[in-house]
């Protein structure tokens, strides 16, 4: 009798369990601290120029010098290098921009470039239209020199606004 009130207790919790869970991911969300509205006007707090449209679609680009000779595995370690310095960077600053990109699926794009003098360029770019710009240098352990720029990081921030920087660059 004992073990049939306990698989009754533990039945009972696992369909507890799933009612309030379901609940808890079907309910409508709550607004983003920070998020102003206004008849005309539905805009995110940023420090980008212009607005930020709650339906606008955020990404993080990733521009990757070609002219290093890198193997994969390093191109997909300074990648995350500078994606994680972006990420770090504007979730201290703009904690309210990296959620929309968080909302419209954390895209990341691969970009390539031919030189440091271009990658320079494209980050100059950047942070004149005040977007989140890291560019990652290699501590020369492995297959690049130290203190090579290897990877930026442009973002999250609207695709309108990172487009203008590096809308002419092709996929990696």
């Amino acid at each position: 009798m004992n073990s049939a009130r306990e698989e009754a207790t533990y039945i009972a919790l696992i369909v507890a369990s799933l009612v309030v869970g379901y609940w808890a991911g079907a309910r409508p969300r709550a607004k983003p601290t920070g998020l102003k509205e206004s008849a005309s006007d539905t805009s995110l707090p940023t420090q980008q120029p212009g607005t930020v449209s709650v339906s606008d679609d955020c990404k993080l680009v990733l521009v990757v010098r070609t002219d290093l000779g890198m193997s994969l595995g390093k191109v997909a370690a300074q990648c995350s290098h500078a994606t994680l310095a972006c990420y770090q960077t504007l979730t201290a600053s703009n904690p309210v921009l990296v959620r929309q990109w968080e909302r419209t699926g954390q895209t990341k794009i691969a970009l390539k470039c031919d030189s440091e003098d271009e990658l320079l360029l494209l980050e100059a770019k950047a942070r004149s239209l005040n977007l989140c710009a890291r560019s990652i240098r290699d501590a020369g352990r492995t297959q690049i020199a130290a203190g090579s720029r290897t990877v930026l990081g442009i973002g999250p921030a609207p695709a309108r606004l990172i487009n203008q920087v590096t809308g002419k660059l092709r996929l990696l």
